[in-house]
């Protein structure tokens, strides 16, 4: 009798059932250096070719048998594609030739253009080069040695391991990205580990870094760069080396030129970007045999760390500092500036603008665009430029002030409402409760269109969601329940004729007219689009929410609680550990900085409006992006209130009208992502909808940890909050232990 087959056995000869198939730009990347069509893969696999670009755009997968297909002719794209690979040595990569001077401390914009140095146009040269992207080769090992990890951290090798005994993928980065450096010479990296640092001067610093400390971090995407060490300097460490204690000069925020450490810096032949030796210095020299030679330092009596992005970092001993910034290296970054210039960085280095691409016919190695990237510095549209840049100057004499029909106005809401309008019900309930959104700048960088190229011009446009930009419409006719701020300016304020709007504004508008089957029509007047558009924010998105969501869940509060345990949990998160509540403020800090840089305005007392400033050069200054993004927030908002009015009122508003009852829980202030409502509880889990079986109303605001969900920001008197009505003053700004919002960066 024939033994039967073990069913196991018969499992795992099947083969594993989900095929793995690489992240979906690299399948738009291979498809297109195989000279392949998005037709031509969909015919081959019998499937459309609107299925093959929501493959390639990460919206949709495939499954079974045309999964399995799809990665077999991958596989065979990526086999063959293999020997045109640039030649380089083990473990290094294509050597790339120098990148334009940055506009920040650090160069927080495009990495350099992936060619080999003969390739290289000698116009393309900045006259102050940044050093050229490289792997370097293993460093030599410091003398290191154990000291007692911080908190919450392990050591990721042993001290007295050298670089010789980790494996060749650890060994460029043994001792991690950075290091916090005292006044004894005690350099403290992340895992507990202490190396010897003999250097006394800057140069000798820098030199060791790159060539002793095994100092770096590896690259975010195949086509970027790998972070330069970081040396942190602490006040008896930058004294030690010749650094004053406080700079002289607050307004440029760099040493003299005439400095010793200047001078010193210039002697041993290295250079500082444009932006001189200030809290955030980089020091490099031109790539050398193909490696990259740049180290970036912070300057803590400098304020390299502020308070409001790091708040209490300063004061941390070396070890746990050092624990501090490894972890947000490790979850976001390697810092590089300001939390805000390390969110912009971030974009670039998940999406670098260019990587190699070899010329079939000369067989030379040029630099290319990354698909999905922002590739290019470009010009906003006039009504998404700010006043000073020279597009606005060259429509407007100086001085002009801008009309909603001529500048957008995307901004997020500082409303309250007019004290007269309280109903006598909500007079007589107790509290004034906020509620805050989660990261909601960062909840509406997901799955967001935004443009990747140069605006085009249309008149009399048919609006079309899909298409990012601004329109010029007027949305005045949509009429509002008093008691609710409109949604389409940021004072809450109704419009009064036509204005410039982003994409998510009037598609929201468009929303409201269909939805509440208002008597309106709305026909764009004019608009400025970007045919060229993805979801570059995506990846942004998703590293910053990875990262927002551990720090949380190590500080007690996690995705699975219910919704007691979550308030519960959030009373005292940020006081059970110090240095992750560090970690957390400088990842929210690095959501709304990021997006901030997105429109950096000239800085320096030289600047005069109508010229050009450094920061126009970055493919990544954006306007038109970040109203995107300010405009997603303020609608997701508002498209919450509408549904938690709908959900708590007795019956449903009338067709053709935007008004509610009574009894609908309407908000008395907004503030960017917080909210506030009155009363007669305290808490906010019997203030907010539920349905009949308990769960949260749909679509309206939900407790939670996760990225768009909402917290509990405080309580308050009905009289406390009834009173800064009446004088003008918003709640929402204060009612988080009397404490300013904005200035505390929520």
């Amino acid at each position: 009798m024939p033994k039967k087959p073990d069913p196991v056995d018969a499992l795992l000869k099947s083969g594993p059932r989900r095929t793995h198939l690489p992240e979906p730009a690299e399948r738009a990347r291979l498809r297109g250096d195989y000279g392949l069509t998005q037709a031509e893969v969909a015919a081959a696999l019998e499937v459309t070719r609107a299925t093959v670009a929501g493959w390639e755009s990460g919206r949709s997968e495939p499954q079974g048998a045309t999964r399995a297909a799809y990665a077999k002719l991958l596989e065979g794209i990526a086999a063959q594609l293999a020997p045109a690979e640039p030649d380089s040595e083990p473990g290094q990569e294509p050597v790339r030739a120098p990148a334009p001077e940055p506009s920040e401390p650090t160069p927080a914009a495009a990495p350099p253009a992936a060619a080999p140095p003969a390739a290289a146009s000698p116009a393309a040269a900045s006259p102050t080069p940044e050093p050229a992207t490289s792997a370097p080769s293993p460093p030599r090992p410091a003398v290191a040695r154990q000291r007692p990890a911080p908190r919450n951290s392990a050591p990721r090798r042993p001290a007295t391991a050298t670089t010789a005994e980790l494996p060749a993928s650890d060994r460029q980065f043994a001792s991690g990205p950075l290091a916090v450096l005292d006044g004894d010479g005690n350099a403290y990296c992340v895992g507990g580990l202490v190396l010897n640092c003999p250097a006394k001067d800057i140069p000798a610093l820098v030199e060791w870094a790159l060539n002793d400390a095994g100092l770096g971090a590896p690259r975010l995407d195949r086509n970027g760069r790998d972070s330069d060490p970081l040396i942190v300097l602490t006040e008896s460490a930058a004294l030690r080396l010749g650094l004053p204690a406080e700079l002289e000069d607050r307004r440029g925020l760099r040493l003299p030129d005439d400095h010793k450490v200047n001078k010193q810096v210039a002697k041993a032949k290295w250079t500082l970007t444009k932006r001189g030796f200030g809290p955030w210095a980089r020091i490099y020299r031109p790539a050398r045999e193909g490696r990259r030679q740049c180290v970036q330092l912070a300057v803590l009596a400098w304020d390299a760390l502020d308070q409001r992005g790091w708040p209490g970092a300063v004061t941390l001993p070396p070890a746990e500092l050092a624990h501090v910034l490894g972890t947000y290296a490790a979850r976001v970054i390697t810092p590089c500036g300001s939390t805000a210039v390390s969110g912009l960085e971030l974009m670039t280095a998940l999406r670098p603008p260019t990587r190699p691409v070899k010329d079939a016919a000369t067989g030379t190695w040029a630099s290319g665009p990354v698909p999905g990237s922002l590739t290019r510095a470009v010009d906003p549209a006039p009504p998404e430029a700010p006043d000073e840049h020279p597009v606005v100057a060259a429509l407007h004499p100086r001085g002009h002030w801008r009309t909603p029909d001529e500048v957008i106005d995307e901004e997020a809401h500082d409303w309250i409402r007019d004290p007269q309008l309280l109903t006598d019900a909500e007079c007589a309930r107790k509290y004034a409760v906020g509620i805050d959104v989660n990261t909601a700048f960062l909840a509406a960088a997901n799955r967001l269109p935004v443009g990747l190229g140069e605006p085009v011009h249309l008149t009399a446009p048919e609006f079309d969601k899909a298409l990012p930009g601004s329109w010029l419409i007027d949305l005045s006719g949509i009429e509002m329940d008093p008691r609710l701020p409109s949604p389409f300016t940021p004072r809450g304020s109704r419009p009064t004729g036509p204005a410039w709007y982003a994409t998510p504004t009037v598609a929201y508008a468009h929303e409201l007219v269909a939805g509440y089957g208002l008597p309106v029509t709305l026909r764009p007047l004019e608009a400025w689009v970007r045919p060229e558009h993805g979801p570059y924010l995506d990846p942004w998105y998703k590293r910053l929410a990875d990262a927002y969501r551990t720090t949380m869940a190590e500080l007690g509060v996690t995705t699975d609680l219910d919704e007691h345990a979550f308030l519960a949990a959030m009373e005292d998160h940020k006081r059970s550990d110090p240095g992750s509540a560090a970690v957390l403020a400088a990842i929210k800090s690095t959501v709304k900085g990021g997006i901030g840089k997105l429109r950096e305005r000239p800085q320096g007392a030289a600047y005069r409006p109508g010229e050009r400033w450094p920061a126009l050069k970055r493919p990544t200054w954006r306007p038109d992006i970040r109203a995107a993004v300010i405009a997603t927030a303020r609608v997701n908002m508002h498209r919450k209130l509408l549904r938690t009015a709908a959900a708590t009122q007795s019956a449903p508003p009338p067709a053709g009208r935007l008004y509610f009852d009574d009894d609908a829980l309407l908000p008395i202030a907004l503030l960017s992502d917080g909210v506030v409502f009155l009363s007669d509880s305290p808490s906010p889990l019997d203030l907010l909808p539920r349905t009949t079986d308990g769960r949260p109303a749909p679509g309206a605001f939900r407790l939670g940890v996760s990225p768009g969900m909402v917290k509990h920001e405080g309580t308050k008197p009905l009289l406390w909050a009834a009173q800064l009505l009446d004088e003008g003053l918003n709640p929402a700004r204060h009612i988080k232990d009397g404490v300013d919002a904005v200035a505390e960066g929520e």
